[in-house]
């Protein structure tokens, strides 16, 4: 695809794509923004509610006392990094200079990680997606057939995926923008 140089204000040299997004055509809508969006703040706030704050599940994460100090650890590892990469993701989507197509998928993708790594850290020998001692907690109630947690995140990817892949169509069906 061949690239050009505009200037989007003084000073400031900007490489769009010969799609002429940079030159008034369209980016993502702003349902797929906010739908983007709010995904990539769930997936940021979520851990910290859920593992730390939240009793019925903190108890089971952050304030278990049967968890070592290490293990505690590596879920405060989790929030935080989740945290991290839902500040980049964000920062990547409402950011004004490149493609914002490009923007969108970049931070969808990058906000899937903290969720892509729950069903990585399955196939661990030794893991879990609960303890053995909270199988009956009402919290921890299978849905669908499936552990609470990894349930919502394919209900996450599944959004981010289907957001990017409509935004991807409804971009190629752009007429495109006049000649300048």
């Amino acid at each position: 695809m061949s690239r050009r140089r505009r200037r989007s204000s003084p000073g400031t040299d900007v490489t769009s794509r010969a799609t002429g997004i940079a030159e008034g055509g369209r980016g993502p809508n702003r349902v797929s923004r906010l739908v983007v969006g709010s995904l990539i703040t769930a997936i940021g706030v979520g851990p910290m509610i859920v593992d730390h704050l939240w009793e019925p599940i903190a108890r089971q994460h952050m304030r278990n006392p049967a968890w070592s100090p290490h293990a505690k650890f590596h879920d405060a590892q989790y929030i935080t990094m989740s945290a991290l990469i839902s500040a980049i993701a964000l920062r990547i989507l409402f950011q004004r200079e490149g493609d914002p197509h490009v923007r969108l998928r970049n931070a969808a993708a990058l906000s899937s990680v903290s969720w892509l790594g729950m069903w990585g850290a399955m196939l661990f020998p030794g893991t879990a997606a609960t303890d053995p001692e909270f199988v009956s907690e009402p919290t921890e109630r299978p849905i669908a057939g499936l552990p609470p947690q990894l349930f919502l995140s394919i209900i996450g990817l599944g959004g981010l995926a289907a957001t990017v892949k409509a935004d991807a169509v409804r971009a190629r069906h752009e007429p495109a923008p006049a000649p300048g």
